[in-house]
């Protein structure tokens, strides 16, 4: 794109994992990078407790070293999107598996105290400055412990990083203008790609899923905000690639035909929560607003 409109501004990703930046948000991320925008994830912990979940990855030598090779993994995702990238040092907390399910490990990420969780959060908020945040919504997007904890951690560490009475040894206050959560599996989403997908007689990966699925037109009404970026829809795919343990290239995350996704469902789907800035909804850009009111702070 020619003179990087967005020159200037920041955006900042708080994700659970390394592979949730690829899998919620990459093509908007990469739409904004190509503008000029500088894009930074938090990674809340190193994914040490996920599963290997391509068969072509569970070989000898892999779990054994997951932490490192997620490391390395997140890396290559990082240079594909062309952002920069943090870990905030805490530990996953797994999928809590069996019914009743098995009290968390200690010490993991979804067990720390708030106040303490949001101090890494905090000092990051305050170095990068970001004018926009993305998290998940109160349910974590899905229920897994670590996606719950990190919507606690960033809209806490969101109202702390603005205030000077808290710690000040973190740094200068910073007011971020505006927060979203993700709405990447939304259902609307998923039923217009299953019903394409069985319009050009193929198989859809999501029957099951739908089937199972409630119905939630109030949830559904929440998103404000679309953001074109279907033409980095080959970008997102390469990044979720780098994540090879998590991953599987046959699986459902790549069964629908990315011409049918462009044309289907061009945008990632975000809810505005909280603005410091005037903007119309429904909006299609996470810095509407923000251009018009320049970028306070600077």
């Amino acid at each position: 794109m020619s003179n990087h409109p967005r020159q200037g501004m920041r955006l900042m990703h708080v994700h659970a994992h390394p592979d949730d930046e690829s899998s919620k948000g990459a093509a908007t991320t990469a739409k904004y990078v190509a503008e000029g925008v500088d894009v930074h994830v938090a990674t809340c912990t190193g994914g040490e407790r996920g599963s290997i979940l391509n068969p072509k990855m569970d070989r000898p030598g892999i779990l054994e070293n997951i932490h490192e090779i997620r490391r390395q993994e997140m890396e290559r995702a990082r240079d594909i999107l062309g952002i920069t990238q943090d870990w905030l040092g805490f530990v996953d907390s797994g999928w809590p598996e069996g019914d009743p399910k098995p009290p968390l490990p200690e010490g993991c990420f979804a067990l720390v105290p708030l106040e303490e969780a949001i101090v890494p959060l905090v000092r990051l908020i305050r170095s990068f400055r970001p004018h926009v945040m993305t998290t998940y919504d109160e349910r974590g997007g899905y229920p897994h412990p670590d996606h719950i904890m990190c919507h606690r951690v960033s809209m806490a560490a969101f109202e702390a990083a603005a205030d000077p009475e808290r710690f000040p040894e973190l740094g200068e206050p910073w007011q971020i203008l505006k927060v979203y959560y993700h709405h990447s599996f939304n259902r609307p989403k998923t039923q217009a790609l299953h019903d394409a997908m069985l319009a050009h007689g193929l198989e859809s990966p999501y029957a099951e899923r739908l089937a199972g699925w409630k119905p939630e037109p109030d949830w559904d009404a929440r998103i404000t905000t679309r953001v074109p970026c279907s033409e980095y829809f080959g970008v997102r795919d390469q990044a979720l690639l780098a994540h090879a343990t998590q991953i599987d290239p046959d699986g459902s995350w790549f069964a629908i035909p990315r011409e049918l996704q462009e044309k289907v469902w061009p945008t990632e789907d975000y809810e505005l929560v909280t603005s410091a800035v005037e903007s119309t909804l429904p909006e299609d850009d996470l810095f509407a607003g923000i251009d018009e009111a320049g970028s306070p702070g600077e």
